[in-house]
C-alpha cells in the first residue's frame, strides 16, 4: 500500500469523506486525522525546537558542517 497526505478544504470534507466510504477498508484506511498545520508552526510545536535553533545561530561558523560533509 501506499500512503498519501491530502489536504482537503472544509466545503468538500463531505464529499471527500462519503465518496471514501465506497472503498472497503482493505482498499482504503484513514490512519490518521487532523487539522492542518503550517511547517512552522508544526516546527514551533516541537519542544525545544525553537531553543535549538537560536543556540545554533550562535554558534560560531567554523563549528558548522558544510553541505558536502552531509549524510543525507
Amino acid at each position: 500500500m501506499r500512503t498519501v497526505t491530502l489536504k482537503i478544504d472544509e466545503s468538500v470534507d463531505e464529499q471527500f469523506s462519503l465518496f471514501l466510504a465506497h472503498f472497503s477498508s482493505s482498499e482504503i484506511q484513514i490512519l490518521k486525522k487532523s487539522e492542518y498545520m503550517s511547517d512552522d508552526k508544526y516546527l514551533r510545536s516541537i519542544n525545544g525546537m525553537v531553543q535549538s535553533l537560536h543556540d545554533a545561530k550562535r554558534e560560531p561558523l567554523e563549528k558548522g558542517v558544510t553541505l558536502d560533509r552531509l549524510e543525507w
